[in-house]
């Protein structure tokens, strides 16, 4: 059976030769991460073209996302590079100060609303949490506090709010520029980060639509305001991303797996996709194996019911990207069979279906799994009918047979989904089931004599119109 949790791989100076990038995707990489945190527009054009010729090349579909910086708060540099913070120590954060000449008693920081957001008592977290602070009290700009926690802090490292609560908007202006350069780069996929409430998810959308683009809007949850208002930031982004590393500093690691849990299974009863991501392999930077606790990491996520696991710094500054890819799709399959051994859980959302496609898809899915059926087919213009599907968890492959090379891309990171270049306008209707015995056959999808489940409308090349299903057997074409 094919791999049904997709990998997305981040692109970064270990990938940039055709040589890796041709090794990443035969490891087994559905999508690749442009990162917009780094680099300017010729270098992420530069990066996708690379990608759509290494998958030419490899004769397979991979998908883009890109993925904006948003508002990260950051201190600003130290004058020495970096300085040694001593617990119970006095620190000072302020907004006004020399942006180039931090000590270990000051250090400017890049957030001007950071002394309206914080008061007494409050806990602040630098570099991922490995160093806290307890403020003490706010005077004009700075913000006095004493370490909790300390150790050697560098240049531009994070700052967060345990508990969440700074105000800092989710689309900065370099995060609007960049939505503009998404747009004409032809992004599937577009992630915003540190995302607040729906509100910040619609902006993302009608930016990105007023500027031509076609990509989906991925929400990254990774602020206490993100779990707050998470019903309705899932409802409105097509994909939501489980981002652990400011998430877990930010709610605290406790509650971490327990809420990546709750993320997955709302996401996927709405109907919409899920990325797992940070630190799932971060060993392998240098390593040539995982560790235990991370083969399980992922594992615990496929098990979930994921529809991809990400990779960040593995791939993108890792010593051997292409190993790390293999290491995680190995993991997957094994974790995947023992999803096999259990019935399938038909139970989804409410109960209620809204769409003649979406009654379709789940009817589908239900006969697949109580049927000795191979494989399903889904004839689609948009790839709605295949998203519902895989909401329905189930190790039958489905494939998605379009002629829109966007939709080929965007399934790309449905699970247990797989894009099949297939133009049905093109094909006489007497000859359409013919026609896709050819494609299931030389595609090896499925073989002669084996079941299959067709989906499709009566009006070919039409949106959401899927309206039928029809069980058949595969038979061989005659010459």
């Amino acid at each position: 059976m094919p791999r049904r949790t997709k990998i997305v791989a981040t692109l970064g100076p270990a990938t940039d030769t055709d040589r890796a990038l041709d090794d990443l995707i035969a490891a087994g990489t559905d999508l690749v991460r442009v990162n917009f945190s780094h680099g300017v527009f010729g270098d992420h054009a530069r990066r996708i073209e690379q990608v759509r010729a290494a998958a030419a090349r490899a004769g397979r579909v991979v998908g883009i996302l890109g993925d904006l910086r948003g508002p990260k708060v950051r201190i600003e540099r130290f004058a020495a590079g970096n300085a040694m913070l001593v617990e119970g120590a006095a620190f000072a954060l302020d907004p006004a100060f020399d942006p180039a000449g931090g000590t270990d008693r000051v250090v400017g920081v890049a957030y001007e609303s950071l002394p309206k957001d914080v008061s007494p008592g409050d806990t602040l977290l630098l570099n991922d949490g490995l160093i806290s602070l307890e403020v003490l009290r706010v005077e004009g700009t700075r913000v006095h506090t004493r370490v909790l926690s300390g150790g050697e802090l560098g240049d531009m490292k994070g700052l967060n709010k345990l508990g969440g609560g700074l105000s800092a908007r989710a689309l900065t202006h370099k995060d609007r520029e960049d939505i503009r350069m998404a747009a004409e780069l032809g992004v599937d996929y577009l992630a915003v980060s540190f995302v607040r409430n729906a509100d910040d998810v619609r902006e993302a959308w009608e930016l990105m639509r007023a500027a031509g683009g076609e990509g989906r809007i991925v929400a990254k949850i990774e602020r206490r305001e993100a779990i707050e208002n998470l019903r309705a930031i899932v409802e409105s982004s097509a994909a939501v991303m489980v981002a652990r590393g400011d998430l877990g500093v930010e709610v605290g690691y406790a509650e971490l797996t327990g809420l990546q849990k709750h993320i997955i299974r709302l996401a996927r009863t709405h109907n919409r996709l899920v990325i797992t991501a940070t630190q799932m392999m971060e060993s392998m930077i240098h390593a040539p194996v995982p560790t235990r606790a991370e083969v399980s990491d992922v594992a615990n996520a496929v098990m979930d019911d994921t529809d991809a696991v990400m990779l960040s710094a593995e791939t993108a500054i890792g010593r051997h990207p292409g190993r790390v890819v293999r290491a995680m799709a190995q993991v997957i399959v094994g974790a995947e069979k023992w999803q096999k051994s259990n019935r399938p859980d038909m139970q989804r959302g409410d109960g209620y279906l809204k769409h003649t496609d979406e009654a379709i898809a789940a009817a589908v899915m239900y006969t697949a799994n109580h049927l000795d059926v191979k494989a399903i087919v889904a004839l689609t213009e948009s790839g709605s009918t295949a998203l519902w599907m895989s909401r329905i968890r189930s190790d039958i492959p489905i494939y998605a047979f379009t002629r829109h090379a966007a939709t080929q891309r965007r399934v790309t990171l449905y699970r247990g989904v797989y894009p099949v270049a297939f133009d049905v306008t093109h094909t006489q209707a007497e000859r359409l089931y013919s026609a896709i015995f050819e494609r299931v056959l030389g595609e090896g999808l499925a073989a002669e004599g084996d079941l299959i489940i067709v989906t499709k409308g009566e009006l070919s090349g039409v949106s959401g119109g899927t309206n039928s299903m029809k069980i058949i057997k595969v038979q061989r074409v005659p010459a």
